[in-house]
């Protein structure tokens, strides 16, 4: 960026324009994973879509690469660059709830915890994800899963509509009845097609929650997992119940005679009262081992999606690899205790969430997101604190990835997926939509302006 350019940015801009020499600079360009180095040019911290049109012209007609960051919980840190403008969304905070239409409006700087926090008042949520500091934006235009996603959807398929900024400066509204072909894009095909200023979602009645944590020694968990796998199919909507095989952490609450203690865990969120949560919840308490710790219990449905954080703060080493999961046959599940048996540090983890149910009542070409005949998103993530071991983490999640990978669907979610997947797994991740998705790559943003992502080619 010429220093005429840059004169001209910060005069357009009614955020803040921050270069290397700022003292703040540092700061600004931390991201989540700490195991990400990146030296942006320029951090245009933007409050409303007049300050992202400004950037996103200066950033492309001086050439320059263009990161988008939203709540800036990406795990593979795309929502920086190297030598680059970073267009920063996180001043664009805002919830408007209208209790009559159960619609919400939400700016892209938004964490899962602002969205939660305006709706609980009204005793709705919008179907996200699990981890409360999770940015919304990106969340939500990779898909979204989490706790009430077997009942009410993807968080894309309760997406009514978006204020798009695209590549050429112009600001639309896309939905099912305005630009209906972007709005198809921009549920489930990440940030390629422009930049989101703004998103409206159909929230759902939602207040307590029958929910947490159940753990068991690893030693049962070959049962646990065969048992799982087969009470998915038959487990009412209102409850998810993610499987994880994990390690207990050296620290409070948890009881120390646990501490690192390897287990298998069940996490699970009931959407309903107490009684009816322990009735759905009693085919695992008839049927399976007794457990080493039951912290099911009624709770405000923020709290549960607030209840790990603590536990995973800005600034950990993280290597994340995902995979759709159809079938978890045995022998995969020979193979994920092989290799979660290895876990290099306490944090390190393997999760399966379901996305069955609602998800599947949407047809595979009616989103960008095509993986609706898949029954789990798997994630690998390999965690610490200390950036001495990121070399460890890093083979760990890729050698599990690797062994387990033959038992799973060729794409993944593209929110756990790291900066190095290479274009056949993004190529893969959407499938038959793939060509559909260049297409209109190409019409939206055929100069391929917003690719710092999992980058969906332009057709030629």
């Amino acid at each position: 960026m010429s220093e005429q350019a840059f004169i001209k940015l910060r005069e357009d801009l009614r955020g803040t324009l921050i270069g290397r020499d700022d003292p703040v600079y540092e700061d600004a360009r931390k991201l989540y994973n700490g195991m990400i180095d990146k030296r942006p040019r320029w951090i245009a911290r933007c409050v409303d879509s007049a300050d992202v049109i400004a950037a996103i012209r200066s950033g492309r007609d001086s050439g320059l690469p263009i990161a988008v960051r939203g709540g800036g919980h990406n795990g593979a840190g795309l929502g920086s660059c190297d030598d680059g403008l970073v267009i920063d969304l996180s001043p664009m905070k805002g919830v408007r709830v209208d209790p009559g239409t159960r619609m919400v409006r939400v700016g892209p700087g938004c964490t899962q915890g602002d969205v939660d926090h305006a709706t609980h008042a009204f005793g709705l949520a919008v179907p996200a994800g699990i981890v409360s500091t999770t940015g919304i934006a990106g969340l939500t235009l990779g898909g979204g899963t989490g706790y009430l996603t077997r009942k009410y959807g993807l968080t894309i398929d309760n997406l009514l509509e978006a204020d798009v900024v695209l590549a050429d400066g112009s600001l639309l509204t896309a939905s099912r009845s305005r630009n209906p072909d972007l709005f198809w894009a921009l549920r489930g095909g990440g940030g390629n097609f422009g930049i989101v200023t703004s998103f409206v979602f159909q929230a759902h009645p939602v207040s307590m929650v029958y929910a947490g944590p159940i753990f068991w020694d690893r030693k049962d968990a070959r049962p646990i997992m065969q048992w799982y796998r087969d009470f998915l199919p038959r487990a009412p909507l209102e409850l998810c119940c993610f499987a994880g095989l994990k390690t207990v952490p050296s620290t409070d609450p948890f009881p120390k005679n646990l501490w690192g203690k390897q287990i298998c865990a069940l996490i699970s969120c009931y959407d309903g009262t107490a009684e009816q949560g322990q009735q759905a919840m009693k085919p695992i308490r008839d049927e399976l081992p007794p457990p080493l710790l039951d912290w099911m219990g009624t709770m405000p449905f923020p709290a549960l999606q607030a209840l790990f954080d603590g536990l995973l703060p800005k600034g950990l080493q993280w290597h994340w690899k995902g995979d759709f999961v159809r079938d978890l046959s045995d022998a995969a599940i020979t193979t994920h205790l092989e290799h979660a048996a290895t876990a290099p540090s306490e944090l390190s983890l393997m999760h399966l969430y379901p996305i069955d149910g609602a998800v599947q009542r949407v047809g595979k070409d009616e989103t960008a997101w095509s993986a609706r005949d898949a029954t789990w998103s798997m994630v690998i993530a390999g965690i610490d604190p200390d950036p001495a071991k990121s070399p460890t983490l890093t083979k760990w999640a890729r050698d599990y990835w690797t062994a387990v990978h033959p038992y799973n669907a060729e794409g993944g979610y593209v929110n756990f997926m790291m900066d190095d997947e290479g274009d056949a797994r993004v190529r893969a991740s959407y499938g038959d939509n793939y060509p559909r998705l260049a297409a209109l790559k190409h019409r939206y943003d055929p100069a391929n302006v917003f690719r710092v992502n999992q980058n969906i080619k332009p057709a030629v």
